[in-house]
């Protein structure tokens, strides 16, 4: 059946007999998702807006649930878009679909379930009113939390609707009907689903393998039609609860999620996913060895030995890192009057906040601390950066070990390193920008190695390259760096060894 709107309403059948002659036919939400899935794919169109990295491996195993019409568990670790792709599915939905009007499980004209709709066709037949209903509104979503009871999810008898309608407990017309029933037609959501009581999770069981419900003892059958889908982390995780096996055994198809597999996916999401303003936007540049950086930190968390791996790092590290990032860059220009800025190397600092919080430390990673392990990871992103993109210094720096620098052991850094060993450089992060190029350009020779391995750069980029060779040279211990408290210092190894306070407060004066 053919509907459209006219003059901005939507026109269509308005009762039961218009419905009739329309030759509307009902079919079930499966059916639904399963034949616009398959124009989807006939049109070349992809499943999902704004969700990459699945493309050959989550995507298709939920293309393959949806043409067998099966319920859906999504199972993975926090962060890896679960619910997104929940709620994304109400786009396989019919656009409109007619509703009997008044019914509060969404009656289907012409396969009603509800006694209100059965008695209201009963009584008015072909006048009977009916509604149009939007595929938006066809989707309800449920976080499991400890306190959800049955009551919520199935139903229950309501006291208020048997005294105003004057009717007796045992007239099934004073149920007051739980979401589940509410979802009729269209797609229920159970987010977090080990977190529901085990009693709760029997309640499932019909629904999900008869199809149907049973309230407070009445009798009554409601052959409910819904797609279910599920997500939850893995259970050795959430110590909470669990999924229990009868359940699980009656939830058709279990997807297994996963995070981006390369930093090149990573950057995408994080940009996508990233909240910042036109006028940021404008006014902080962020480039792209930055954007590698952020992703670089989530990728050594879920490899670090302080960090839970049964827990996950979320995407919303790194989103929430990049925003960080661009909001203390923002910051520095606002206060040194810049309209525009490059994100530096110093910059990366003030994403510790962003990162504490969304990892869970194992034992050792609570002796560390949570602000340690923050600048640990970091560091570790930095260093491992630094030596995919200069590896010629981090093969020097081993050769130097084997021989001395004076003789057999020089390379072609040995000049900056030589510099090093006889003077120092104190690096601000909230210098302005013609500053902080003037204090790297004192180090003779350090723009030419920069230039000199990666000459594609923008003249913009050129000075943050050059603090991030000094940083990945530090983490190399090329070089010596001690903290200030508003910056680094980089200087020869055994004088950052020996640093003190009293240096910083000098610096500081």
């Amino acid at each position: 059946m053919s509907t459209h709107r006219k003059g901005g309403e939507f026109a269509a059948p308005t009762t039961l007999g218009e419905l009739k002659k329309s030759g509307y036919a009902p079919r079930s939400v499966k059916a639904e998702l399963r034949a616009n899935l398959i124009a989807r794919i006939r049109a070349g169109q992809p499943l999902f807006e704004g969700i990459h990295g699945y493309a050959d491996t989550v995507i298709p195993a939920l293309e393959r649930a949806i043409l067998a019409g099966h319920s859906i568990n999504l199972l993975g670790l926090r962060g890896q878009a679960k619910t997104r792709m929940a709620r994304s599915l109400v786009q396989l939905l019919d656009e409109w679909i007619p509703v009997v009007q008044g019914s509060e499980i969404n009656d289907d004209p012409l396969a009603p379930i509800s006694r209100f709709a059965k008695d209201l066709i009963a009584e008015k037949g072909d006048a009977t009113p009916i509604t149009w209903l939007h595929r938006d509104q066809r989707y309800t979503e449920k976080l499991a939390t400890p306190d959800v009871t049955v009551a919520d999810l199935i139903g229950d008898s309501d006291p208020i609707k048997a005294a105003n309608l004057k009717l007796d407990y045992s007239d099934e017309r004073v149920i007051h009907f739980g979401l589940i029933p509410r979802s009729h037609r269209g797609i229920f959501v159970i987010n977090e689903l080990p977190d529901l009581q085990p009693r709760i999770q029997v309640a499932l069981f019909n629904i999900l393998q008869e199809g149907d419900v049973q309230i407070r003892g009445f009798k009554l059958r409601l052959p409910l039609d819904i797609q279910f889908v599920f997500t939850a982390n893995p259970e050795d995780y959430t110590n909470r609860g669990a999924i229990i096996t009868p359940l699980k055994d009656r939830i058709q198809a279990q997807i297994l999620t996963h995070y981006p597999e390369s930093i090149e996916l990573g950057m995408r999401i994080t940009a996508q996913e990233a909240r910042t303003t036109n006028e940021q936007a404008t006014r902080v540049r962020v480039p792209d060895l930055l954007r590698v950086l952020v992703e670089r930190i989530a990728m050594e968390a879920r490899s670090s030995e302080f960090v839970d791996p049964k827990s996950g790092v979320s995407a919303r590290l790194t989103i929430s890192a990049l925003e960080s990032l661009i909001g203390a860059a923002e910051l520095r220009a606002l206060r040194n009057g810049e309209e525009r800025t490059v994100a530096r190397i110093a910059d990366l600092w003030a994403v510790v906040p962003a990162i504490n919080g969304k990892i869970e430390l194992v034992y050792e990673g609570e002796q560390e601390g949570a602000d340690s392990v923050a600048r640990i990871l970091i560091a570790t992103a930095i260093r491992n950066v630094f030596k995919e993109l200069f590896p010629d210094a981090v093969k020097a720096r081993r050769a130097a070990e084997q021989a001395s620098r004076k003789s057999q052991g020089r390379d072609d850094y040995s000049a900056l390193l030589d510099w090093f060993d006889n003077d120092q450089l104190d690096l601000l992060s909230d210098a302005k920008d013609e500053e902080h190029l003037a204090l790297l350009a004192t180090v003779p020779g350090l723009r030419e190695k920069v230039t000199g391995k990666h000459p594609y750069l923008k003249p913009e980029e050129v000075p943050l390259w050059m603090e991030f060779m000094l940083h990945g040279m530090a983490e190399h211990s090329r070089i010596g760096r001690s903290k200030l408290t508003r910056g680094h210092r980089f200087g020869d190894v055994l004088g950052s060894l020996l640093g003190t306070s009293s240096d910083e407060a000098e610096e500081e004066a």
